[in-house]
């Protein structure tokens, strides 16, 4: 399971023009799931995400996480995040999930996060979405359950 994330200042997501989602400050995730993602990948990527202190402390130093600064959580399923651009110039994505095991994988990954109090809006899975993003830092971080 890979993810993206995004400290963001605001964040939102549009379907077919229709907002869905938005978060005034906090976590922009971008979460895709390969295939032989599992259950172990999910709490491995819930738990790094929630923890992971990339919030500025009273000296300015990255010492805090999403949950210590009260903010908020936009979690997107984005499946190209599992392709493989190695050979030519097309990516491919025989590495992504089918999409009922990674729906599957993808809300439990949700909800594992929102059981840790911290608050979760989410895009629309397997739709094709308008991501609005106002990146604070700017600040990029790439996980991989599997690293």
């Amino acid at each position: 399971m890979k993810a993206v994330i995004q400290r963001v200042s605001r964040a939102s997501v549009e379907v077919a023009g229709k907002p869905v989602a938005s978060i005034s400050g906090g976590m922009l995730v971008f979460a895709g799931v390969e295939k032989g993602d599992s259950e172990k990948d999910v709490s491995c990527l819930s738990d790094k995400i929630a923890g992971l202190r990339i919030f500025d402390d009273a000296n300015g130093k990255m010492n805090l996480s999403v949950a210590d600064t009260g903010g908020s959580i936009l979690i997107v399923s984005q499946f190209t995040l599992c392709s493989d651009c190695r050979k030519g110039k097309r990516p491919g994505f025989d590495n992504a999930m089918e999409a009922a095991g990674a729906a599957k994988l993808f809300a439990e990954l949700v909800s594992c996060i929102r059981a840790r109090g911290i608050k979760t809006e989410t895009g629309v899975f397997g739709a094709e979405m308008t991501v609005n993003i106002s990146n604070a830092g700017p600040v990029t971080f790439i996980l991989d359950s599997k690293k």
